[in-house]
C-alpha cells in the first residue's frame, strides 16, 4: 500500500502567487528524491463550518484562502527516507529563509495509509 503525507494551510490571496512558484520548486525536489506524486489545490468550494471545518481549523482570516495539498510515496519507510534527503536540500531551507507565503504555525500536517484506492 502507498503511503500520503497530507497538509492544511492558510496562504494570504496577495501571496498565492509567490505560494504556487514555492510549491513548484518544491515539487521538483520531492520527485527529484523519489515521491510518487505531489499536489497543491487552492479551496474553490470551502465552507466554514458551524463546529469545524477547513476554515476553521487554519483559522482563516479574510484576506486568506485554505490550500490542501498532498504527497504520495510507496510506503512510510520510503516517506521517511525521501523526507530525510528533502530536508538536508539547500533548496529547501533557501524557501523557508526569510517570510514565507504561509504561517507555518497554523499548517497541520500529518501521515496517512492508505486503506482504499480505486
Amino acid at each position: 500500500m502507498s503511503y500520503v503525507d497530507g497538509f492544511v494551510l492558510a496562504v494570504p490571496k496577495k501571496r498565492m502567487g509567490d505560494y504556487r512558484k514555492m510549491a513548484k520548486a518544491a515539487s521538483k525536489i520531492w520527485m527529484e528524491y523519489g515521491a510518487t506524486g505531489f499536489f497543491e489545490s487552492a479551496a474553490d468550494d470551502v465552507s466554514v463550518g458551524k463546529v469545524t471545518s477547513f476554515p476553521r481549523s487554519v483559522k482563516l482570516k479574510k484576506d486568506e484562502t485554505v490550500v490542501f495539498s498532498w504527497i504520495t510515496y510507496k510506503s512510510r519507510a520510503h516517506r521517511d527516507r525521501v523526507n530525510k534527503q528533502v530536508m538536508k536540500d539547500e533548496r529547501i531551507a533557501k524557501m523557508m529563509s526569510g517570510k514565507p507565503p504561509f504561517d507555518g504555525k497554523r499548517m497541520i500536517y500529518g501521515g496517512f495509509k492508505v486503506i482504499v484506492a480505486a
